[in-house]
């Protein structure tokens, strides 16, 4: 299929080697648990892909990484999810490190991040069930040069293999949270099994608790949210690159199963363009969410426009799955395991925050021209 293909491309030109060492290994064991999905990552480079090249990154902008996201995704789903919580991690810490909060230490870390391969998990509160980002679940408590930070996060992707966590903490008696990047060999960090499902148990989704571990004061930054409700800049572009990255994701997974329907070769003409609006459809929509990013649009409109075209990607990807699974036919399904898996991995977008029924009355507030709020 033309634009996987291209996909699959622009995968090589920016992470050489890795789209075809993935393609090597078969899909079911690249989603199991232990595989070496996250280590080919670490050996390709992968972790500097969005780091910019200022920071010895890779320099990668966010129309070229729903690309790359959206090929690995098609052959490594549990790979895709877990390190687009790295790469949001990485690319707020870098609009950091460009304002005028950075406290000098987040050149090294990016550099760091980037000449060692290392992986940055996302202990953000987004796996509470009702509960959003901005609702941390870890509590960080003041202490001499820094914080003391107990708490846990379940899920968290790369639980076992990264090298820092980045997550958001309430600081007891204020109103504003911290954010935080947290060494994850730091004492008082342990892991724990969590994840009971088959569907992405690659990406290594377990519990992380953290009990009384204490955090440099240069690995800590305010985020706040105005009496509206709207998060500040910071926040706002952590947002549109999760949300970006994390369509893409499952952009890749549809695209697979779309393409299994292609080269088939039972289906109509007008089967096969159906599929491919819609998908192109979704494609286009996180194009124009990468501009907004590129543009360095991080305001509240901008956000309002991230999160209608996350929730068109989501239906248009659970439309195209169902369709391109009813047209592969039963006997595709029973015999090729890849094919339910794919179909079964594309919906679960819809799990990820913020849940349509969370921001509904928010964003038909913001298109009558109020504010959208992230609750």
């Amino acid at each position: 299929m033309r634009t996987l293909d291209e996909a699959r491309t622009m995968c090589e030109k920016h992470i050489p080697g890795l789209y075809s060492a993935l393609a090597d290994i078969p899909l079911t064991e690249l989603e199991r648990p232990g595989n070496p999905g996250l280590e080919l990552f670490r050996k390709f480079g992968g972790p500097g892909l969005v780091i910019p090249n200022a920071y010895g990154g890779r320099g990668v902008d966010p129309l070229d990484a729903v690309c790359v996201m959206r090929a690995v995704a098609s052959v490594a789903p549990s790979l895709a999810v877990a390190t687009t919580m790295h790469h949001f991690s990485v690319a707020t810490l870098f609009t950091l490190a460009d304002s005028l909060r950075a406290a000098g230490t987040e050149w090294a870390i990016l550099e760091g991040i980037a000449d060692q391969n290392l992986l940055v998990s996302s202990g953000f509160a987004e796996g509470r069930p009702g509960g959003g980002i901005l609702s941390p679940t870890m509590t960080a408590t003041p202490a001499e040069r820094g914080y003391r930070v107990s708490g846990s996060k379940r899920p968290c992707s790369m639980a076992a293999s990264m090298d820092l966590l980045s997550a958001s903490a309430v600081v007891p008696g204020e109103s504003e949270p911290v954010m935080l990047l947290i060494p994850a060999a730091a004492e008082g960090i342990s892991t724990h099994p969590f994840w009971a499902s088959a569907i992405l148990a690659g990406a290594e989704s377990d519990e992380v608790r953290l009990n009384d571990v204490f955090v440099d004061e240069r690995l800590a930054v305010r985020a706040t949210v105005d009496d509206s409700g709207a998060v500040d800049e910071l926040q706002t572009v952590g947002f549109i690159w999760f949300e970006l990255l994390i369509c893409a994701c499952y952009l890749g997974m549809a695209s697979a199963l779309v393409e299994r329907v292609f080269r088939a070769g039972r289906a109509s003409r007008e089967t096969l363009s159906w599929l491919g609006i819609r998908l192109e459809t979704a494609a286009l929509l996180l194009e124009s969410v990468a501009r907004l990013l590129i543009e360095g649009r991080a305001d509240n409109p901008a956000l309002a426009q991230t999160m209608i075209a996350r929730f068109a990607v989501q239906d248009a990807i659970g439309e195209t799955a169902a369709r391109a699974l009813e047209t592969l036919g039963g006997t595709a399904f029973v015999t090729d395991p890849d094919i339910a898996y794919l179909a079964t991995a594309s919906r679960c977008l819809a799990f990820h925050p913020p849940a349509r029924q969370a921001c509904g009355d928010s964003l038909a507030e913001s298109l009558a021209g109020g504010t959208f709020r992230i609750d």
